[in-house]
């Protein structure tokens, strides 16, 4: 058996080792705003639920192993003590994926990712509409646990109002936890469906997708393509050139001439299958 002190390993291998172990682990897609009002989205993983009198989640925005620096909903939550914690389900698991780029402080990730923001009825964050749960909540306390890269910084809120799709719940009122469809973080790209077990997902780009609100419009208001399909085409750091769509438009003929649905639907095939630059090559056929 591998045996390891903490202190005797770089504290990214010793990361690496919790989240690969500590799996998987339910999502915080937390929304929050800064003094000046800018939105702002991200998920974390340091996240679960911890009383129901009073109803209290715990989640927290780590200090950065590489930079040291902290996240954006840390500095909103010191500053506003708001926060909605919105629940993170498969059908919009690939645009929370993309909102977890590190977009400039200002940037707002609901605009990036595709997402709806919805005004909550206790606190200024939105809520994200397309989340199946949504928690508002005041921050009780912030508990930091130390200054160096790699630290947690707990956020302990109470539940002041909770919204819930009814498509998710079952006959009885409770959540039916087949409808509500969740998933949850495990180590390296993966993800848990809690359905249907372990998936992968791409890490998201080092350097910026060029996110949802990019995407031509005729294609983000498409009636084929999904959240999940705009979070992956939004997840690119530039389009294919002209010159690459017309060599791949010379090789594929079948794609020439076709209705917008029928491409928008070969697309979709290609994404399924992780392809995501053949996607858009079919979908910038002229």
């Amino acid at each position: 058996m591998l045996s390891i002190n903490p202190k005797d390993i770089p504290t990214s291998k010793l990361h690496g080792y919790l989240l690969g172990a500590v799996a998987p682990r339910p999502i915080a897609f937390a929304s929050t705003i800064d003094e000046e009002g800018n939105p702002n989205l991200s998920p974390f993983s340091f996240f679960n639920v911890f009383g129901a009198n009073p109803p209290i989640m715990i989640f927290s925005p780590a200090r950065s192993v590489r930079g040291n620096t902290t996240k954006h909903t840390l500095d909103n939550a010191e500053d506003t003590k708001e926060v909605v914690i919105n629940i993170v389900n498969y059908d919009i698991v690939q645009q929370m994926s993309l909102s977890s780029t590190m977009y400039p402080k200002g940037v707002n990730e609901f605009v990036k990712a595709g997402f709806t923001m919805l005004p909550s009825d206790e606190v200024k964050p939105f809520r994200v509409a397309e989340s199946p749960v949504q928690f508002e909540c005041k921050v009780k306390d912030i508990i930091y646990t130390g200054e160096e890269g790699g630290a947690g910084n707990l956020i302990v809120c109470e539940v002041v109002k909770l919204h819930i799709n009814e498509d998710v719940l079952a006959e009885d009122g409770s959540i039916d936890q087949y409808k509500i469809d969740l998933v949850a973080r495990a180590g390296g790209s993966y993800y848990s469906r809690a359905r249907d077990g372990f998936f992968e997902i791409p890490k998201p780009l080092t350097t910026l997708g060029i996110g949802v609100d990019q995407i031509p419009e005729e294609i983000r208001n498409s009636n084929v393509l999904t959240g999940n399909n705009l979070g992956m085409l939004g997840n690119v750091e530039q389009l294919p050139s002209d010159e690459d769509v017309n060599n791949f438009a010379k090789e594929h003929a079948q794609y020439v001439g076709i209705s917008t649905e029928k491409k928008h639907t070969f697309a979709q095939e290609y994404l399924q299958n992780n392809d995501v630059e053949s996607a858009w090559k079919v979908l910038l056929i002229k």
